[in-house]
């Protein structure tokens, strides 16, 4: 995998460059965290070499251009933090041993969780099945590479926002940590088209974040002529669940945009929509990031 070039300090421990890009302010003025876990693009040759579906096929589970989408994020103050590698490689918004044990030679550790929804439907830590349904791997896998994915990528991406988000707190007395993400226009496409919404935002209904952040985030998308609907059928995964605290001052909210208004999904080239959304969620940022911190601070 290539090694991008980062904004961040080059002697931060925790900070994989191969694995994560963290662009950060200086300094940072907004107690906000940005987050794209599966927007990332770059895929390793070897697991490529053992992927049964084309890299066409691969790509629907991508979130992609979302971390373009948030690029306004340090210019407004806030840390933007996105993951390279793609979800079909490792998906960071699952705990870290949520596995499927039929996609292993070896025993399953104890502390594995392999009863999850998550992993029942094939999308695990280590997805099983890619964004159209089709089996990933032609064989099963050694339990060491589920070790090295962790090692390599996911535990560098989740030390990395915690840092960011204890950081923040800290700092600020309060962070809101975005966790961002894209939806495919056929997860609604059954619904009536005047009730799809543009935009679904998960609090784990209400239960992550203070609800003046979601009720102000709904206002800004809606002034802005975009449908927003709550916590179905996405309220947050694993990052939102564990970082949520409320309580402690720390707010953590999905974002999940459908695909259609901003890129062409069977050739995944953004349109005009993009820049669209771009100049949207920097407004959403800064509304966020300007909330009164007395009302978000920890208990």
């Amino acid at each position: 995998m290539t090694d991008p070039a980062s904004d961040s300090e080059p002697s931060d421990p925790l900070l994989t460059r191969a694995a994560v890009r963290l662009r950060t302010p200086t300094p940072q003025t907004l107690p906000l965290v940005v987050a794209s876990p599966h927007s990332g693009t770059a895929y390793p040759a070897a697991f490529l070499a053992v992927a049964r579906p084309p890299l066409a096929k691969l790509r629907a589970s991508e979130d992609t251009h979302v971390e373009a989408m948030m690029a306004a994020a340090p210019e407004l103050g806030a840390p933007l933090l996105a993951a390279l590698f793609p979800r079909v490689f490792l998906d960071v918004n699952r705990e870290p041993w949520e596995l499927d044990p039929a996609m292993f030679s070896d025993p399953l550790p104890a502390c594995a969780n392999t009863t999850s929804p998550r992993v029942r439907a094939g999308l695990g830590t280590l997805p099983r099945l890619a964004g159209d349904g089709a089996p990933i791997y032609a064989r099963r896998l050694p339990l060491a590479e589920a070790e090295r994915r962790l090692a390599r990528h996911y535990y560098p991406y989740h030390e990395t926002l915690a840092r960011l988000v204890s950081q923040t707190r800290v700092r600020f007395g309060h962070c809101v940590l975005l966790d961002c993400h894209s939806m495919p226009s056929s997860a609604l496409e059954e619904e009536r088209a005047w009730t799809r919404p543009d935009v679904i935002l998960g609090d784990r209904h209400g239960t992550a974040c203070d609800p003046l952040v979601t009720d102000t985030v709904e206002a800004v998308l809606g002034d802005m002529g975009l449908r927003v609907r709550r916590n179905r059928p996405y309220a947050g995964g694993h990052t939102t669940r564990h970082h949520g605290r409320p309580d402690a001052g720390i707010h953590a909210l999905q974002i999940e945009v459908n695909r259609a208004l901003y890129m062409d999904e069977g050739t995944r080239r953004p349109t005009d929509g993009l820049a669209r959304l771009g100049r949207s969620m920097a407004v959403l940022m800064e509304a966020v990031g300007s909330l009164p911190r007395r009302s978000l601070a920890a208990e």
